[in-house]
């Protein structure tokens, strides 16, 4: 059983930042590429970012520009840094790993609203 760890949600109102964290067992971490899916209310789960092993980065477009992806080796963390929040990014957000087989986190709840 993989395990994540995640916190960093709440709530911010609109043109606010929250930095997601997510660490996992270095074993995971190492190897297998990391990201971020999201759900919001009444909708289907939706793909944010993803980094690999090396450190290349991808984003979905609404996030493209607004949202940073980042891994720390030393901390077998990844983060999601988001800027300029807008109240359609209101969703429980999930960690991931994607590997020979594929890993989620608990989710986080991040609310934006004035």
């Amino acid at each position: 059983q993989v395990q994540f760890v995640e916190s960093g949600g709440g709530l911010v109102q609109p043109g606010g930042s929250l930095r997601l964290s997510c660490a996992t067992s270095g074993s995971i971490f190492r190897t297998y590429v990391m990201g971020w899916h999201r759900q919001a209310p009444g909708k289907q789960r939706e793909w944010v970012a993803l980094i690999g092993v090396g450190g290349s980065t991808n984003y979905a477009d609404s996030v493209k520009g607004r949202f940073t992806i980042s891994r720390d080796n030393t901390k077998n963390t990844v983060y999601l840094q988001m800027n300029s929040l807008k109240p359609e990014d209101t969703a429980v957000y999930y960690c991931y790993a994607q590997g020979r087989s594929d890993f989620w986190g608990q989710g986080t709840q991040v609310t934006v609203s004035s």
